[in-house]
């Protein structure tokens, strides 16, 4: 089981703070440090200093690591025109030394598009249908050749498809809960699915979605990475989830109802049961960025049992 963290920046988090985040992340042996990709604030958040932008964050953050791998859970398809994203990606791949990976997602927070001047289209899985195509086949298209994309949304002509990842393939990871169009672009295009704040039940009936897809399309159902996306609130003793949890503003028995809170023991259990659907990556949504001994705690109390 892979054990990667995930941080929710908007709500209030400067560089250095995610920068600490990261490097103790790697230091502690996690898999990978990945964040979310939004301008605003959620909830009763005040979000200060302010957003920081997902690529930038990571481009400075692949300079200042060394192992760990970084990526998005989600980048927001309505931030970018894929031609930027792509030649963003792959320089941020370059400095890293080959450890991106790629989230995209629709986009979805018509707020924070609001505050900020960014158009929030109505049809937007087909922008994302799009988008995936042209990242995937810009970075697909052999060096001295030219890229052609003439759709609904974006159109590209004679592009020369540059710069390249250091990757020879970028991960990308589609998620989410649709039914029927979710599972059928994953199975295109993902090398990961990842569901974010299901049960058990349903990641394991979305999961049956995807590798059908998968299948229908001659994949093999279990040619993706599966994942979960999860609050985690761990706590060597009572007092110490219920601290935890005062401190992200929630309730300990909603948290242990639909995340990862408790004891360590209580924790390695219930990934144990998200495992069992298939799911080999699981990453802890760490809301408190100040607490590193939160990060610690799982380090050396739930991963040393799942390593």
């Amino acid at each position: 089981m892979d054990l990667r963290i995930f941080t929710e920046p908007q709500q209030g988090a400067s560089y250095d703070t995610l920068l600490t985040v990261a490097k103790a992340a790697e230091d502690l042996g996690f898999d990978a440090f990945f964040r979310s990709d939004h301008y605003l604030a959620m909830g009763s958040a005040d979000g200060l200093p302010g957003p920081t932008d997902a690529w930038i964050t990571l481009a400075g953050l692949a300079r200042e690591t060394r192992r760990i791998r970084l990526g998005t859970l989600m980048t927001a398809g309505t931030f970018r025109l894929p031609g930027v994203l792509a030649i963003q990606v792959a320089q941020v791949d370059q400095m890293s030394g080959g450890r991106v990976e790629l989230g995209l997602g629709a986009g979805w927070f018509e707020e924070e598009h609001k505050a900020y001047g960014i158009p929030f289209p109505k049809e937007k899985f087909g922008r994302l249908e799009e988008q995936l195509a042209i990242v995937t086949g810009l970075w697909e298209t052999e060096v001295g050749k030219t890229f052609d994309f003439d759709g609904t949304y974006y159109q590209l002509s004679d592009s020369p498809a540059l710069p390249k990842p250091a990757q020879g393939k970028v991960p990308v990871l589609i998620g989410g809960h649709g039914a029927k169009r979710t599972p059928r672009l994953a199975a295109r295009y993902a090398d990961e699915f990842n569901i974010p704040f299901a049960s058990v039940e349903d990641s394991e009936r979305q999961f049956a979605r995807v590798r059908a897809a998968a299948e229908e399309i001659g994949r093999k159902k279990d040619d993706l990475v599966y994942s979960n996306a999860l609050v985690a609130c761990v706590g060597k003793d009572d007092a110490e989830v219920a601290r935890r949890a005062a401190v992200i503003g929630r309730d300990v028995a909603e948290l242990k109802a639909n995340g990862l809170a408790g004891s360590p023991a209580e924790v390695v259990d219930k990934i144990g049961r998200y495992a069992g659907t298939g799911s080999s990556r699981i990453y802890f949504q760490i809301l408190d960025l100040d607490d590193l001994d939160h990060l610690e705690l799982i380090s050396s109390e739930v991963g040393s049992q799942l390593g």
